[in-house]
């Protein structure tokens, strides 16, 4: 038996598919075990390589009751406590970055400015597991329940800097609504109210507030199935590329370099004005990187997605 950790939300485990899939690959006829929280089991099941989940929300300790995995594998972090996990396991062997805090000697370096699907097929590749990290494809799910071939805009994110100002959101939707979209706005149910601003500014129907309304599956429905996507570097960035859902991903002030789409895919498009010099920033509201962005560049974008789309088979 495969345990492997990621106890991350969305986009992390989004960007942990090709390892989680090359694991799967090198070790075709072990159960592949992955810790991570139980509420991301919907997006699991569209990975297709991991066997159960046990549910591990965050960092402590992983509820194993079972007798010691043969492999451990730490796709959440370079440790110190997430091998510490692991080992507490007893596992007959430990798959991870070098860290001698953790008396871990074994494992490559750790790059904090890797990309991180990279960082992952490295690590993977390392120990002499190949790990293709353009495998990022989602499996499709079910689409009866949500509305298709809408354009999702998601302006929330949990951490608020990396926020795109709510009135350009709804400056964007009049927009589109303008050109013939059928816009909703999706996010977490802490999100809603951000979501209703956005609608009533834009002079949107109450229906097309999706945010708060949907669990994760529904919310993975939405994505594959839709027109466009537009949002900031958070979880459901991740889930358009892991969908072939042609997007536009508003970086700051984390660089696109770390965690944004591949490069190679044109339909979809990165904009990043985080390589300017900035005043100080206070903290409060969106970070300089991301006010700095205007409607009509991000609409210009989106006709760019658009267009190369129509050229790209998914």
């Amino acid at each position: 038996m495969i345990l492997v950790l990621r106890a991350l939300g969305v986009g992390d485990l989004a960007t942990a598919v090709p390892a989680l899939r090359a694991l799967r690959a090198a070790h075709p006829d072990r159960e592949l075990v992955l810790a991570a929280p139980a509420w991301l089991a919907p997006l699991v099941e569209l990975v297709g390589a991991v066997d159960r989940l046990v549910d591990t929300p965050e960092l402590g300790r992983i509820g194993w009751a079972g007798a010691p995995p043969r492999l451990a594998v730490n796709l959440h972090g370079r440790g110190p406590q997430s091998h510490r996990m692991l080992a507490a396991v007893r596992p007959g062997r430990l798959l991870g970055f070098a860290n001698p805090s953790a008396g871990f000697a074994d494992g490559p370096a750790w790059d904090e400015s890797e990309h991180e699907v990279r960082r992952w097929c490295r690590l993977l590749d390392w120990y002499g597991i190949p790990a293709d990290r353009c495998d990022l494809t989602l499996r499709r799910p079910p689409s009866a329940v949500v509305p298709t071939g809408v354009s999702v805009l998601h302006p929330g994110s949990k951490i608020v800097g990396k926020r795109w100002p709510a009135d350009r959101f709804a400056a964007l939707a009049r927009e589109l609504t303008a050109r013939g979209h059928r816009v909703v706005l999706t996010g977490s149910p802490d999100e809603r109210e951000l979501a209703v601003r956005v609608a009533d500014v834009a002079g949107l129907p109450a229906d097309a507030v999706l945010a708060g309304r949907t669990g994760l599956r529904e919310l993975a429905a939405v994505v594959a199935y839709a027109r466009v996507v537009v949002s900031g570097d958070t979880g459901v960035a991740h889930l358009a590329t892991g969908f072939a859902t042609p997007s536009v991903v508003l970086f700051g002030p984390v660089p696109p370099a770390v965690w944004g789409p591949p490069p190679d895919r044109p339909r979809h498009r990165v904009i990043w004005a985080g390589e300017r010099d900035w005043p100080s920033w206070d903290g409060v509201g969106s970070h300089p990187s991301l006010t700095a962005l205007g409607v009509e560049e991000v609409s210009a974008a989106v006709d760019e997605v658009e267009r190369e789309s129509g050229a790209v088979t998914a």
